[in-house]
């Protein structure tokens, strides 16, 4: 009953049931976004008043639009606009509700478009005249990373759990859901020596980073003795026994000033011209499809060198 009678509550109910509002989705769209709004229609599409639709499309379309519109230039509007529709969009419209993870990265998807837009545009290039080149140089221009990485590293007033958390996307490219997944167990320390398993091969972690790593386990398990409860998680969530949500970790890192895609992208291209695509997957814990890709876009041909390898052993 309180619920009912609070104002934005009591408004909606009221114009629907007199018909100053259409009994329809498009009407509910035109309200502020919210909880109390979203839970009226979902009221109304379990009791069959309205049909289902595909809510996480609807807030996707409704990104789109609004990140669209506010670019700077006439020029990037347009291809922002072309890109969502015919890649994002389209790509997640084939008659399947799309996720909330699909949602999470076409955003990420969108988000690094506009950085690149506005990166060629500092640089005064464009979409249409930039080179293979230019696109390296934006994606290895990793100085804001570093800066950030710095700051993880050594200021004290951040929580030792975020900083570690920001260092594992920063250094080791890993996106917030495998960040949210990592357990105590990934950490492992022998002869003083500390390792992370990412992938099926342990990487060992630089000192300042271990420290930050056996902190957090070391804060784990004394919670534990003191809580009389023990959870498996690196990074544990607000419900007992589970860890952190995907979401909850990719606001974390963003609230460290971290762009996402953008921050991954930058910590996979430089690994990617130095090793081969199994090694890459097997120390991050990639799948090698994406390791082949990465590969490909560094111009790290290593089946070349594998032959070139081959031909010497061959001549000897």
């Amino acid at each position: 009953m309180r619920w009912l009678s609070k104002g934005i509550v009591s408004t909606v109910l009221s114009d629907l049931g007199s018909g100053r509002r259409p009994l329809t989705h498009k009407a509910l769209d035109e309200l502020p976004e919210g909880k109390v709004v979203e839970h009226i229609r979902s009221v109304l599409v379990a009791t069959g008043v309205l049909p289902q639709r595909d809510e996480q499309m609807v807030r996707l379309e409704r990104h789109v639009k609004d990140l669209v519109s506010s670019h700077a230039t006439a020029e990037g509007r347009k291809i922002l606009h072309r890109y969502a529709t015919w890649h994002l969009l389209r790509r997640r419209s084939r008659g399947k509700d799309i996720t909330h993870y699909q949602l999470t990265v076409a955003r990420q998807h969108l988000r690094a478009a506009v950085h690149l837009l506005d990166w060629l545009e500092e640089h005064d290039l464009a979409l249409a005249t930039c080179r293979q080149a230019d696109l390296e140089r934006w994606m290895t221009s990793d100085d804001a990373r570093w800066d950030t990485a710095r700051r993880l590293l050594h200021d004290d007033t951040l929580k030792p759990k975020d900083r570690l958390a920001g260092l594992l996307l920063l250094l080791y490219a890993r996106w917030p859901a495998a960040i949210s997944r990592l357990t105590i167990d990934h950490i492992e320390e022998t002869d003083g020596t500390v390792h992370i398993r990412l992938g099926a091969v342990p990487v060992e972690l630089p000192a300042s980073v271990a420290d930050l790593a056996l902190q957090q386990v070391a804060a784990l398990r004394s919670h534990a003795v003191l809580a009389q409860t023990d959870s498996p998680w690196l990074f544990p969530g607000g419900q007992p026994g589970r860890p952190i949500s995907a979401w909850a970790m990719g606001e974390r890192l963003r609230e460290l000033g971290i762009r996402l895609a953008e921050a991954r992208s930058t910590a996979l291209f430089q690994p990617a011209t130095e090793l081969p695509a199994a090694v890459l997957a097997r120390t991050l814990g990639i799948d090698i499809t994406a390791a082949v890709k990465w590969q490909r876009a560094a111009a790290g041909d290593w089946s070349a060198y594998a032959a070139e390898v081959s031909r010497c052993h061959h001549d000897v």
